[in-house]
């Protein structure tokens, strides 16, 4: 089966969720309408991935992990869908990335060529004889260089601040909540820990109840921010 024809049949089973999702919320069965959703937006993505794209891949599977997040963020098909969007999310980034460079090199050699021309039709003189005129080109070439070497390396992978990574998997926040106490943790972690470990902060022992669990904004704003800057970030390998 085709790119194609894989998009038209999970488009068909995408549009029947969709009608289950609408059968089960006239019936009051909202979270069976939420999953049925959710689902319909996944396969979805996945389908428009597989056809190349990205884009609108991309806002499929935010969708789907909005809906899940809502419904069961907890759930193992939140994390699955982070997954997918994470990595459709560092494929546009390394697109991006690519083209920009591309780019950079190309009008790094044009203003190069420009600049030596302007020299060479303003001054001349004998071959190996350097005035201050040539000392002053060859400062430009040289700040010129510099100029798109810094440009080049603006967007270089390296280490997120750990500021906007939790305490327990040092991995960049998701879905950050913050508990009494003023510690940030991954929503799905603290919960797994609550429910395995028991009910209290993994950093400072204080009492803790899922129910005082208050999402983070600021950070989430944060790390979303950090990650429409650096598409590396999505990187979950």
């Amino acid at each position: 089966m085709g790119p194609g024809s894989a998009l038209s049949a999970a488009a068909k089973q995408a549009e029947q969720l969709r009608k289950d999702g609408n059968n089960y919320f006239k019936k009051d069965r909202f979270g069976a309408a939420i999953d049925a959703y959710t689902e319909a937006h996944y396969m979805l993505g996945l389908a428009m991935l597989q056809k190349q794209e990205l884009d609108e891949g991309v806002k499929e599977l935010q969708k789907a992990l909005d809906l899940g997040r809502g419904a069961n963020p907890k759930g193992y098909m939140v994390d699955e869908i982070w997954q997918e969007l994470a990595k459709a999310k560092y494929l546009q980034w390394e697109h991006a990335s690519s083209k920009h460079s591309w780019e950079l090199q190309n009008l790094k050699e044009a203003c190069e060529t420009a600049l030596r021309q302007k020299h060479f039709l303003d001054h001349s003189q004998p071959e190996g004889f350097l005035n201050e005129d040539s000392i002053s080109h060859m400062k430009q070439l040289k700040s010129l260089r510099q100029v798109f070497r810094e440009a080049g390396e603006a967007d270089i992978p390296g280490d997120v601040p750990d500021f906007l990574c939790c305490k327990i998997t040092l991995d960049i926040f998701r879905d950050p909540v913050i508990t009494p106490s003023g510690v940030t943790y991954e929503r799905a972690v603290i919960l797994d820990h609550l429910q395995k470990v028991g009910k209290f902060d993994p950093i400072t022992h204080e009492p803790l109840d899922k129910s005082q669990l208050v999402p983070n904004l600021a950070i989430k704003e944060a790390v979303q921010a950090y990650l429409d800057k650096h598409g590396w970030a999505y990187k979950t390998d």
